[in-house]
């Protein structure tokens, strides 16, 4: 990829978060809340929605519209490039080379899947209990990333090494 696709491609992922956080947010605080201010959740945009006692029309219809690109068009962008990767790949002569090449993509794709699983399951369903969507939002906030490393490690020969021998022992 030239360096100037990859800028190009961190700037708009960026600034279209940026954009959609600010419109969240701003909706968000005009809201009227009412009854208790206790959140026994995540600070998440639908949960903060149902403390409003107004007309929340808007903030539903913004979090529905800012949900299509981020459930829909980025997952679907991850999956044709890796479209173009699998193809790349397989054009190698070198079986170990397109093992490697494979390996690299596997750890990415895990990952990719843990995090936009379930948060477009989070942002999809409006009617799972609390306790669910405690621990999806707890899933994909914390846990997705608190196990990045240990996914991206594994693929390293000394990490597998060492697991062998602390599971082994």
């Amino acid at each position: 990829m030239r360096p100037w696709v990859c800028v190009q491609l961190a700037a708009a992922a960026s600034s279209s978060d940026l954009a959609n956080s600010l419109i969240q947010a701003m909706l968000t605080f005009q809201l009227q809340c009412c009854g208790h201010h206790t959140l026994d959740h995540f600070c998440e945009v639908p949960v903060l929605i149902k403390l409003a006692c107004g007309d929340t029309t808007a903030n539903d219809l913004s979090l529905t519209m800012g949900a299509i690109p981020f459930a829909l068009v980025a997952p679907l962008l991850v999956l044709i490039s890796y479209a173009f990767i699998v193809r790349a790949v397989l054009k190698l002569s070198s079986a170990k080379g397109r093992h490697k090449a494979l390996s690299t993509c596997s750890s990415h794709l895990v990952v990719v899947i843990m995090y936009f699983g379930s948060a477009i399951y989070m942002y999809v369903q409006h009617s799972a209990n609390n306790t669910q969507a405690k621990f999806i939002s707890f899933f994909y906030s914390v846990v997705t990333p608190l196990l990045k490393p240990f996914i991206y490690t594994l693929r390293n020969k000394k990490v597998k090494r060492a697991w062998s021998r602390i599971l082994l022992s």
